[in-house]
């Protein structure tokens, strides 16, 4: 017997958050801070954190971090490599606010919800089974986002 399920249906049930009886954690992490979106943009800095853009420049280039470069063209000294997937970063602060590119750090699904863009900071009981090391929590801590969202700021 075959049941014949439209488009529609199985788009919504992929796009459906994760409930809290799948097995992850239904709390979020203690270090955890809360955010809003207003208008696509976050325009409060989480936990109230400054970011340096020298840090944030060797997260988005380290492939246990940011990684952005698997996907980014970004315009670092010495680096040849890097994917086609995203758009290119260079000029990125003169196409975003800071509060516009916040949201697309923490998560771009606020914005696109079928982008394959990882949340950075994303609430950790909606990612979609995350390997062992990253089960309950972000891929980048608080500090980490706002050093990478202080280096993006940086390319005009």
């Amino acid at each position: 017997m075959f049941v014949r399920i439209g488009l529609l249906t199985l788009l919504l049930a992929a796009l459906a958050p994760v409930s809290a009886d799948s097995g992850k954690s239904a709390t979020l992490p203690d270090n955890y801070c809360r955010w809003e979106v207003v208008d696509y943009a976050i325009e409060e800095s989480l936990c109230g954190l400054n970011g340096d853009a020298r840090r944030g420049q060797k997260i988005v280039s380290d492939s246990h971090l940011g990684n952005c470069l698997a996907c980014h063209q970004l315009p670092i000294e010495g680096i040849e490599a890097y994917g086609t997937i995203g758009p290119p970063l260079q000029g990125i602060a003169s196409r975003f606010t800071e509060a516009q590119i916040r949201v697309r750090i923490v998560d771009t699904r606020n914005i696109n919800p079928m982008s394959i863009m990882p949340g950075f900071y994303r609430d950790p009981r909606l990612i979609n089974r995350p390997g062992e090391p990253y089960m309950g929590k972000t891929f980048l801590d608080a500090q980490q986002v706002e050093d990478v969202i202080a280096y993006l700021v940086t390319l005009k």
